[in-house]
């Protein structure tokens, strides 16, 4: 018998993306590129590259390029890590002197197969890049640490800015979406960075497209907010390759503009939601706003 596959939903009109003009988007790469360094950009395909690039933002992705997880919808290579390179931090404060930036994105890979998950790694980055006058303001997306409260508390104790970690979907999907991972674990590492540093500011960001209800990505909001969660991004999933996850749904511009009411009527006041929202994308701006 054959498989029936379901027929390939085509990408609607608005997710079409002209690509900025410039110099800028050359020279960013060569530099990152020079210097040996990894962005999230490139590695995860993101739609707002050129955009980004082109305005002198780029989001930096330490401990490597190689993930020891294997999420669904992801499309950053899914292998054994290499062995941490003890320069990365200085390379990147490096980059970041060199880009005149004064907001800088820190992400990385999920390295379970570290005792702290990196966290050291992180610190010593952010302690980096703060070292440089003026030092710039600085946003980390983490990974959950496994529930690591000490590995979260290191993090925390270099003192950036900002503090994301990604929920990425509704817990109804998390077995589809994101097996290794737990979603009450990525709601407590939220609540746990308040208690840690109350002054911290928190944030999250969400995928749509997934398969998810309305009614349940508010009670997701929810959560979040109950547990200390201060910016909030939800944005459209786009299918990297025909090995993960399909798109079940394209949310239209007027649906994300409904998504965005929901969330601010349930207590979020700084809020992005689009299509091509993803949880860097704007970072500065929406801090600031």
């Amino acid at each position: 018998m054959k498989i029936k596959h379901k027929p390939h939903i085509p990408k609607p009109k608005w997710l079409k993306k002209s690509l900025p003009k410039g110099a800028n988007y050359q020279r960013i790469r060569e530099l990152i590129s020079q210097s040996d360094l990894h962005t999230v950009c490139q590695e995860a395909s993101c739609p707002n590259m050129f955009e980004c690039f082109s305005k002198d933002t780029a989001t930096f992705m330490i401990l490597g390029s190689l993930c020891t997880r294997n999420c669904q919808f992801c499309n950053i290579t899914h292998n054994i890590p290499l062995a941490i390179d003890p320069n990365e931090p200085e390379r990147i404060a490096k980059a970041v002197q060199d880009l005149n930036l004064q907001y800088v994105v820190i992400t990385s890979v999920t390295r379970d197969d570290l005792t702290d998950g990196g966290a050291s790694h992180f610190a010593e980055t952010i302690t980096a890049v703060k070292s440089l006058i003026p030092p710039p303001q600085v946003e980390v997306l983490i990974p959950d640490f496994n529930g690591n409260i000490d590995a979260l508390r290191h993090v925390i104790s270099a003192k950036p800015e900002v503090l994301n970690h990604n929920i990425e979907t509704i817990e109804h999907l998390y077995s589809k979406v994101r097996p290794e991972a737990d979603f009450k674990q990525s709601l407590a590492l939220l609540k746990n960075a308040k208690q840690i540093d109350a002054n911290i500011i928190t944030k999250s960001g969400l995928m749509v497209g997934f398969g998810e209800s309305l009614e349940l990505l508010e009670k997701t909001f929810g959560q979040l907010l109950n547990h200390g969660c201060d910016i909030l991004t939800i944005g459209q999933y786009l299918q990297p390759t025909r090995a993960h996850l399909e798109v079940e749904k394209y949310y239209s511009p007027e649906e994300f503009l409904e998504i965005e009411t929901i969330a601010r009527k349930i207590g979020f006041t700084k809020v992005a939601a689009g299509p091509f929202v993803r949880s860097s994308y704007q970072a500065k701006d929406l801090f600031e706003s």
